[in-house]
């Protein structure tokens, strides 16, 4: 064994050493006031805490999460986005994202704090009825995407919706 973080080492072994590599990385970077991407939801399964400001959270495959990510500069904000992911499977097509390892299936992703506050809201409604927005249908994040992206109100998300999500699941489709 190296003496390399679980998360650089290479894909080898047996089938029980492949099962850690198989979860979907994110490194998280908080510097007060200039650099903070930070999960807003999701279920993290590991995490490893590298210094005071950088740590890695590690999300199993299918998992769904929400990455935030905010810079600025002495002249203000520089960078604000969120991205909605899916962790993917290993060897499945996936899109790659700064800080993210390997990546992972892309729901949702709007840049500009305006559209970023917008898919916020969303996610407070989303706890707001008791549902862990994790646990959404994940087509409800490519439909908050795309009305945000024509400007357009995303339709709220329901329990009605949400039973309607979890019967499909169990039917297998």
């Amino acid at each position: 064994m190296t003496s390399e973080p679980l998360y650089t080492q290479a894909v080898t072994g047996t089938g029980n050493d492949l099962k850690t590599h198989a979860f979907t990385h994110v490194e998280l970077i908080w510097v007060e006031g200039r650099i903070e991407y930070w999960i807003r939801f999701g279920r993290v399964a590991k995490e490893q805490i590298l210094d005071r400001h950088r740590r890695i959270v590690s999300f199993a495959p299918g998992s769904v999460f929400a990455l935030v990510r905010w810079r600025s500069n002495d002249y203000g904000t520089i960078l604000s986005r969120i991205d909605v992911l899916r962790a993917v499977n290993p060897n499945e097509p996936h899109q790659t994202l700064p800080f993210v390892r390997p990546g992972g299936e892309s729901l949702l992703r709007l840049t500009g704090w305006p559209k970023v506050q917008q898919v916020l809201q969303a996610t407070d409604t989303i706890d707001t009825i008791g549902i862990n927005p994790a646990d959404v249908a994940q087509d409800y994040w490519r439909h908050v995407h795309n009305r945000i992206a024509a400007s357009q109100t995303p339709r709220v998300y329901t329990i009605a919706r949400h039973t309607a999500w979890i019967k499909r699941q169990r039917a297998g489709q």
